[in-house]
C-alpha cells in the first residue's frame, strides 16, 4: 500500500490525521526539508506540503520531480495561499499539451 504523507506548521495539517495519513509537523522550511527527505526515502507515494515550506526546497524538490514517484504537491496553508500550487499545475499542463490552458483570460 502506498502512504500519503502531510508536512506543513501544526494548524495547517492537523486535520489531515484524521484522515488517515502521516503528518509531521514542522516550524520552519530546514525541519520541513528533513521530513520530506524522509518520506522520500521510506517510498511515500503522495507528500503535501504546505507552499510556505515549498520555499527553500526547492533545489532537493526539483531533483525529486525526475523520479516517478512521489507526487509532491504545495497545499495552503491555513495562513492562505501564496499561489505556488496554482502555478504549479498550470506549468504541469503547460508542458503536457504545449499551451496554457487554465489561463485567467476572461475573453468570452
Amino acid at each position: 500500500m502506498n502512504n500519503v504523507g502531510v508536512i506543513g506548521d501544526r494548524d495547517s495539517v492537523i486535520g489531515f490525521r484524521a484522515l488517515g495519513m502521516t503528518v509531521l509537523e514542522a516550524g520552519n522550511g530546514e525541519e520541513a526539508g528533513c521530513h520530506l527527505k524522509n518520506l522520500v526515502a521510506e517510498n511515500f507515494a503522495v507528500i503535501f506540503i504546505t507552499e510556505n515550506f515549498v520555499q527553500g526546497n526547492e533545489d532537493y524538490l526539483l531533483s525529486v520531480r525526475s523520479q516517478k514517484l512521489p507526487a509532491i504537491i504545495p497545499i495552503p496553508s491555513i495562513s492562505g495561499s501564496t499561489g505556488l500550487g496554482m502555478r504549479q499545475v498550470r506549468e504541469s499542463v503547460r508542458r503536457a499539451v504545449g499551451m496554457d490552458l487554465l489561463s485567467q483570460d476572461e475573453q468570452s
